[in-house]
């Protein structure tokens, strides 16, 4: 094929590393996809990424673009595999990090304990010096005491240092200063200031922000240049892009000096590209629902656009309040329900799904590799939703013996037989995505029925019906490979940043001038950015969000702002913008006076976003993908005789009607009884459902 293009992405994730490639035709012709799966290989994620290379039988040598997402932020944090931190804070605030937020979310547990700080008191030290919240200095900073502090960091093994003073969002001078002498006096250690990351207000958060920073840059700095070096290695000539948290990508160097805005970046690319496909298929309402094997992941797309936010916790649940990140990152709702997920059965006699998971290895029973605990996937394996003779594409052989022998124990201990405790397993574990949904639609005053769901990953689409159904939604759609869509999304993706500045306004004549300033302020320093890696200005976009709250409110609502100059005329509809996008998340409006607390500028530019092209059908009808027959159990619905379809024999315009199932290499299809069905000119799978 003349005139080639090979463009790739791949994506880490928790159990597999997913490839997606395209080999475009200079005549402008359908491409060529190329999609594959292999084990993620911690700690060096970066092997299994060019064994997927290889089993996709992709050349580095020939790929023009290369995108890539990873957890290895979000795995470092999470298993405490970053590397020891030094704190340097203004005089008096080092105990901010430990003092933390009265936010605790088991409030009548006297015996309740704060989370740990990453950063132990000894290793957080303070300089003097101070700026007020309007970023006038109000006492010098002194940087006699820093040789002393760095010594003491050298002597006990620090590898990162956080420095974060207070108010530097509004004037990072103090902050610029003291890292400028750091890499003076210690040169090789790693280090980060805060208004390197935000231009947020909120002291805790951000401290907190650039500790889990620090705490992680060698760790991703060395990933990514041995992913670089193994890419170049295979003949990769050009710098790979990597995911971001806020949808879209960014250069490999922007990423290595503040890898933390990577802490989400699968989520997010698999959200961005159900967006985009929300747009090519006519759908910009979204519900993306995102099941792998280890999590579910949920996001609420409204009229094309995800939305992007900075009160990012990890590990925050019921017990314990977690860390915060300011960082752009996707709103997602994220549980611990995936294909790998446990059943246990609690004291009380009561059944549970997850949040434990058999991972990769051992992995579900069904693997054969020495995992006991029944988990979804084997619960789908003996309702017979999964093939036992086409698991894992046929890559892998069933152990349906482990399988039964594990939801057998888990049926004994809830007094009924195994049958019943695989239908028990898959319905809590669609109860709880249900609830998951719930919290990004009706808990944000949306209506789920006004919305598709789109449903991917590994697990998507076994339990998409199932969900909707519950939820009230109509339709539902199932991406072309589905099992690897978060790396097809970052195909999508632009080269993207989010800027975030705190800067207070009443809204009120003669305020749009200096909130016009700093919009405009900021899309120069984007322009910079952008034009120093050799985007050039006219292909720079950007979208301006404003941060609202009613005068004496503690916390804000963003606003999509209409291009074009702020000016005073324009006040009122902004307010009244404001008004609307409030009462339809919490019920009601105030009569009260508008303030503008900060600003969300996104700057984009496409490097590489892939255009899709539409199939004409062939006027083939479905019966030329159809396997065969087998029964399967739908739970709620009963037990039916099912069609099953071949996925990769689906083409543009088929159409059918459930009971039955859709088997490819990546994923399962379970299309219930009523349904209909629609492959449309993408290879989507449209499913509606019954009223």
């Amino acid at each position: 094929m003349a005139n080639k293009t090979i463009r790739v992405a791949t994506d880490v994730g928790g159990t597999f590393t997913d490839l997606v490639a395209f080999e475009m035709a200079g005549d402008g012709g359908v491409p060529r996809i190329v999609t594959a799966k292999s084990d993620t290989t911690p700690p060096n994620f970066e092997e299994g990424v060019l064994k997927v290379l290889e089993k996709g039988g992709i050349d580095p040598a020939s790929v023009d673009f290369l995108a890539h997402g990873t957890t290895v932020v979000i795995n470092a944090l999470t298993e405490r595999k970053g590397v020891k931190v030094g704190l340097i804070t203004t005089e008096g605030f080092r105990d901010t990090l430990e003092i933390a937020r009265g936010n605790r979310p088991d409030f009548f547990n006297l015996h309740y304990e704060k989370p740990k700080p990453f950063v132990p008191r000894y290793l957080r030290r303070e300089l003097p010096g101070r700026m007020n919240y309007k970023g006038e200095e109000t006492a010098p900073l002194d940087l006699s005491g820093l040789k002393a502090i760095l010594d003491d960091f050298r002597a006990d093994g620090v590898e990162a240092i956080a420095v974060c003073f207070l108010h530097s969002y509004a004037n990072p001078s103090h902050e610029q200063a003291a890292l400028a002498e750091i890499r003076n006096q210690w040169p090789d250690v790693s280090a980060v200031a805060s208004h390197q990351i935000t231009r947020e207000w909120r002291e805790y958060e951000r401290t907190s922000t650039a500790v889990l920073s620090a705490y992680v840059q060698p760790i991703a700095e060395r990933y990514l240049s041995r992913l670089a070096a193994g890419l170049r290695d295979k003949g990769f000539s050009r710098s790979p892009y990597i995911m971001q948290s806020n949808c879209g990508v960014d250069s490999l160097e922007a990423v290595s000096n503040i890898p933390v805005t990577m802490v989400e970046s699968g989520p997010a690319s698999g959200f961005w590209g159900a967006a985009e496909l929300g747009k090519l298929i006519g759908e910009p309402n979204v519900l993306a629902l995102d099941i792998g094997g280890t999590t579910a992941k949920c996001s609420l797309i409204e009229d094309g656009q995800v939305k992007i936010m900075t009160d990012y916790w990890i590990e925050r649940d019921r017990t314990t309040a977690g860390y915060p990140i300011m960082v752009p990152v996707v709103d997602l709702v994220e549980i611990g329900n995936g294909g790998g997920s446990i059943a246990w059965v609690d004291d009380f006699g009561k059944l549970h799904v997850g949040p434990q998971s058999a991972g990769a290895m051992p992995g579900p029973a069904a693997y054969g590799r020495g995992g006991t605990e029944a988990t979804t996937t084997d619960a789908n394996l003996l309702l017979g939703r999964i093939n036992r003779d086409y698991f894992c594409g046929g890559d892998v052989t069933a152990d349906m013996a482990a399988a039964e022998k594990a939801i057998a124990a888990v049926g004994e201990k809830l007094g009924v037989d195994a049958d019943e405790a695989a239908r028990g397993i898959v319905r809590i574990a669609n109860n709880n995505m249900v609830n998951a949904l719930k919290l990004v639609s009706l808990n944000r005053g949306h209506d789920p029925r006004e919305f598709t769901l789109v449903a991917f990953g590994g697990g998507g689409a076994m339990h998409a019906v199932a969900l909707a159904g519950e939820l009230g939604v109509k339709k539902v759609v199932i991406p072309a490979a589905a099992s690897v869509f978060s790396a097809w999304g970052m195909m999508m993706s632009d080269l993207r940043r989010d800027f975030f500045i705190t800067r207070l306004a009443d809204l009120k004549p003669g305020a749009a001038e200096g909130i016009e300033a700093v919009f405009a302020e900021a899309e120069d320093r984007a322009r910079k950015q952008f034009e120093a890696e050799g985007i050039p200005a006219d292909k720079i976009r950007f979208l301006r969000h404003g941060k609202f709250r009613y005068q004496n409110q503690e916390h804000t609502t963003e606003v999509l702002l209409e291009p074009g100059r702020i000016t005073d005329d324009r006040l009122s509809a902004i307010e009244q913008s404001f008004h609307e996008t409030y009462e339809r998340e919490y019920t009601y409006r105030l009569d009260a006076p508008v303030e503008m607390v900060g600003i969300h500028l996104v700057a984009s530019a496409e490097v590489g976003k892939l255009q899709m092209t539409e199939r004409e059908p062939t006027g083939a009808d479905a019966d030329k993908a159809l396997k065969g027959t087998r029964k399967v159990d739908y739970a709620l619905d009963g037990i039916h005789e099912a069609a099953i379809y071949d996925g990769e024999k689906l083409e543009p315009g088929m159409i059918f009607s459930g009971p039955a199932i859709v088997e490819d290499p990546g994923t399962t299809v379970v299309i219930h009884p009523g349904n209909r069905v629609k492959v449309d000119g993408y290879g989507n799978i449209h499913i509606e459902l019954r009223d």
